[in-house]
């Protein structure tokens, strides 16, 4: 019985015992693993951060030798300076230094912004009261420009803007010469030579004058437009009267005889020979080289712009001015003389004249249809007052600013549509 008990005693004691190891053989395997597990992550981190420190750490510590990889990377970069040449760096041309001259006057460089304008160049106006500009580009719009700004646009080019005091000088001598034999009309006679190759316009022209203006056309690049047709272009209008047509059209307009006639133009393409229908009908037409002295004209020689300046204050103080041709000149002078009080300018419609000239010469009209009907066309283009004419999408066809600055004039009732 004592020995039975026993046995039963040990079987009980393994029993007890038994659970215990293999919970102690299962705590050891979970040990194992977890350290299997961190040993992966760490290795994952490390390869992680390994590459991607180049675009995390700091470049303070970039800039740290590695002890090991010192004299390896030394040694790398003496081969490669070896092997390379040596890069050819070109050295940079700065600007020339500006030159800097003036002739008494202040000079200042307006080569900034706004900013600059504000701190340099307005405290120098505001001293000196004198303002040279050299170049100049007017691109405001016609329209569409706050009252103020279209105003003082006519104070600048009426009052603030002058000549040179030798043009301004010269032109009240030619005035005051043409004063002394009575009224004058000025006409702008837009029959130069490179105005007629530039617009392909060869009326009344020989068959070699007009092989020359081709010629010439075609010699400018950048006179865009070459092939011509010389005869559709004046029927639309849009060639300069010849001097035969321009004294038909004064002869119809009752223009007296004895007027004196000052060609505002450069030398007229045929010379003579073209100028003689209208000398003939008005003996006293006159230009600034028989007024004036050649010595008197010499400051100018070679100075077409200055010419034209001369011939603008002229134009200005005329009793009537006559342009043949709508240029910038044309319309400014146009412009100015409504300023100045709507003095008489007679604003030539080409299209209706040219096409009423060849019913004439055609025998197709007499005098006095012709005479009636020049009249009649023109009554209401003698510079009086009217309205701008606005085309809003097409601003090259509408009236320009300077040609009729109607916020400007002094009795806007008088404006009116015509």
């Amino acid at each position: 019985m004592v020995c039975k008990a026993a046995a039963m005693g040990i079987k009980a004691a393994d029993r007890l015992r038994c659970p215990t190891v293999a919970a102690a053989a299962r705590l050891r395997l979970k040990w194992w693993m977890l350290r299997a597990m961190l040993t992966v992550l760490l290795w994952t981190a490390v390869l992680q951060l390994t590459a991607v420190g180049d675009s995390w750490a700091p470049r303070v510590l970039k800039g740290w030798p590695s002890c090991r990889t010192a004299r390896r990377e030394a040694a790398a970069v003496a081969t490669t300076r070896l092997a390379m040449p040596e890069p050819v760096v070109e050295k940079a041309e700065l600007p020339p230094k500006r030159i800097y001259r003036n002739n008494g006057y202040l000079m200042v460089s307006c080569n900034g912004g706004l900013n600059q304008m504000r701190a340099a160049v307005l405290p120098l106006i505001r001293k000196y009261k004198v303002l040279h500009l050299n170049r100049t580009d007017a691109r405001l719009a016609n329209n569409g420009v706050p009252l103020e700004i279209q105003r003082l646009r006519c104070r600048v080019n009426y009052a603030s803007l002058k000549f040179m005091s030798q043009i301004e000088d010269l032109s009240k001598r030619v005035i005051r010469i043409l004063r002394q034999n009575g009224p004058f009309l000025v006409l702008h006679l837009r029959y130069e030579m490179d105005m007629l190759a530039f617009s392909g316009c060869t009326e009344g022209c020989t068959p070699k004058e007009a092989d020359e203006l081709t010629r010439m056309r075609y010699a400018y690049p950048w006179w865009k437009e070459k092939v011509i047709n010389s005869f559709v272009k004046r029927k639309d209008g849009l060639c300069p009267l010849t001097p035969e047509e321009v004294a038909l059209v004064l002869k119809a307009l009752d223009i007296d005889r004895s007027m004196q006639i000052y060609i505002a133009a450069g030398e007229i393409y045929g010379g003579k020979r073209r100028m003689a229908s209208l000398t003939s009908a008005y003996p006293n037409v006159v230009r600034k080289e028989t007024l004036l002295a050649p010595s008197d004209l010499m400051f100018f020689q070679n100075h077409s712009s200055q010419m034209a300046a001369l011939d603008y204050l002229v134009s200005l103080e005329s009793d009537i001015f006559v342009p043949t041709y709508d240029g910038n000149m044309a319309k400014v002078v146009e412009g100015h003389r409504r300023y100045m009080g709507f003095k008489k300018t007679i604003l030539l419609d080409r299209k209706v004249i040219v096409e009423l000239v060849d019913q004439y010469k055609s025998g197709s009209l007499r005098w006095d249809e012709f005479s009636s009907l020049i009249k009649a066309v023109h009554a209401n283009r003698m510079g009086s007052a009217t309205t701008r004419t606005v085309i809003p999408d097409r601003p090259k066809e509408e009236d320009y600013f300077y040609a009729n600055p109607q916020e400007c004039l002094r009795d806007p009732k008088l404006l009116q549509k015509m």
